[in-house]
């Protein structure tokens, strides 16, 4: 029997069909606890969840969550590749709930010899993967934080956003947050500056005199609002980049925390200039595909280092792969552009990729197929990465 389940945000459905083709059962559930237990409870009437596949189009998510913890074999199904099969189903390429989960256990009970099993991922690689995705979340928060921050003060107080260069530092928040305008600051002199600045150990090596000058040389403004809403105005948003800003803290002493006790950290921490954070990203998003590829090929396609060959008669192709994990490829390729700067081996083989007309992507992304052939490697006889004993899986650089 094959399963396929249509899902959705506030409803389900889902379909169960025989080795024949014919339809068994259905239900259309919504998205309640009541209605996912109901599902299960029925599946589990139909055999061993052990036996049953179920076909879905997400790889994550509560429902694949709840089907893995109750046994069923998940077999996730791109949405471009189930939409590129429809037709088999029909020329008009129809389209409803019933018939996509029946047409998901189908497409299942026809081709699961092609369509891998989704593996329960590690524990503690879903938490680093949490972690990482969410101070990227924070981050770029913060950056849109900061950035309304900078049009506030463009807009009403141009010279508190100049006095000093990182507008997200700590010492120009407390500053902000103490002369929330230009009326409050008019009667700043060099030394009051100094003593400010040196009781937060301020260390950027610019007198009370210079910060002063730029404080005075910025443009004056003609804002018409009142003081106390202004106060208001600027002070709300320092708080709000205050508050992302220790979010973000807080997150990186916890990845750090948690990628050191990771069992992955041990096999790949001594790739040259790979930071804990990148680490981090590489397990959180790299490890999950490693914990269920059965091949390089199938590692550098998920992981969009490969690019997509298409050969017809005298037609033949290579293109950019953008059916892929993209998160993977970014974490991918943040650490390739840093390993070039820390390995003459690496550095040769993006060199040679440029001389041969490669942009920088394209070049980062060649290294990146050697790169990962170290790292499959480690991963497959669990030996971590040292300069010595991998250097016979390093691609040599052509002369």
């Amino acid at each position: 029997m094959f399963v396929g389940w249509d899902w959705g945000n506030t409803a389900h459905d889902v379909t169960v069909i025989d080795t024949a083709g014919g339809r068994l059962d259905r239900w259309a559930v919504p998205h309640t606890e009541a209605g996912i237990a109901r599902v299960l409870a029925k599946l589990a009437c139909h055999g061993d969840p052990g036996e049953l596949p179920v076909t879905i189009e997400t790889t994550r998510g509560l429902v694949v969550d709840r089907l893995l913890a109750a046994g069923h074999p998940v077999i996730p199904v791109h949405p471009n590749a189930f939409h590129a099969a429809r037709p088999r189903w029909g020329a008009a390429r129809a389209k409803n709930d019933p018939g996509d989960s029946f047409k998901l256990a189908d497409y299942a009970r026809t081709d699961i010899h092609r369509l891998p099993a989704l593996a329960p991922t590690l524990r503690e690689t879903l938490e680093l993967q949490a972690l990482t995705r969410q101070r990227e979340d924070q981050l770029a928060l913060r950056v849109a934080a900061v950035n309304q921050l900078a049009a506030l003060l463009d807009a009403h107080w141009p010279g508190g956003k100049t006095i000093f260069t990182q507008l997200n530092s700590t010492i120009a928040l407390d500053f902000l947050d103490r002369y929330p305008t230009a009326r409050t600051a008019a009667r700043l002199t060099a030394a009051r500056i100094e003593a400010f600045c040196k009781r937060r150990g301020y260390s950027g090596r610019r007198s009370g005199t210079e910060l002063l000058d730029r404080l005075r040389a910025a443009p004056t403004s003609a804002s018409r609002l009142g003081e106390p809403i202004l106060t208001q105005l600027i002070r709300a948003q320092v708080t709000l980049v205050r508050a992302l800003q220790a979010g973000i803290e807080a997150l990186d002493t916890s990845i750090g925390d948690t990628v050191a006790a990771h069992p992955y950290a041990n096999l790949l921490a001594d790739l040259p200039r790979i930071g804990v954070l990148n680490l981090a990203q590489i397990i959180g998003e790299v490890g999950p595909i490693l914990e269920r590829v059965t091949s390089f090929d199938q590692l550098a396609a998920e992981t969009g280092i490969a690019p997509v060959t298409r050969a017809s008669g005298k037609s033949h192709t290579v293109a950019f792969r953008h059916a892929t994990n993209r998160r993977a490829r970014q974490a991918l390729h943040t650490w390739l552009d840093n390993s070039r700067r820390g390995d003459r081996w690496a550095a040769g083989r993006y060199a040679e990729a440029r001389a041969r007309g490669q942009r920088h992507p394209h070049a980062l992304r060649t290294l990146g197929r050697a790169w990962l052939r170290i790292i499959w490697a480690c991963w497959r006889t669990r030996n971590a990465y040292n300069p010595d004993r991998h250097d016979t899986e390093k691609q040599p650089i052509a002369a």
